[in-house]
């Protein structure tokens, strides 16, 4: 895998599936309560995450997928804690299970889809 491209897969969908998940959260916060936010953001965030490694992501092996992976995670982790509970320090705090199962999904989903992509016919 050419290096631009796993540059690509990595930090530029790593960021830009971020940002979306951070632009609809900040949506989310003026229609749901703010403990609900992550419940509801999750299932639309799997189902782009998803459409994103099936179909933009041009990693071809398992290795490119796990590296993806790791890279999508830090860059949550990382912009979490800049953005959300630096920047915004939610009253009730930011860590809670909906967080966690959410950095697990986004290393998970990535290794996955690797493996499914990257296993014998």
């Amino acid at each position: 895998m050419p290096h631009r491209d796993l540059l690509r897969d990595a930090l530029g969908w790593g960021v830009a599936l971020w940002l979306f998940g951070y632009v609809l959260g900040v949506l989310l916060f003026f229609l749901v309560p703010t403990s609900m936010i992550g419940w509801v953001l999750s299932p639309v965030a799997v189902l782009v995450t998803l459409w994103v490694l099936m179909t933009r992501v041009r990693a071809q092996t398992l290795r490119a997928y796990a590296t993806v992976a790791v890279v999508w995670t830090a860059i949550a982790v990382v912009l979490d804690y800049l953005f959300i509970v630096r920047m915004l320090q939610p009253a009730d705090g930011y860590y809670k299970f909906d967080v966690y199962l959410y950095y697990a999904l986004t290393l998970v989903l990535p290794i996955a889809v690797g493996w499914r992509r990257a296993a014998p016919p």
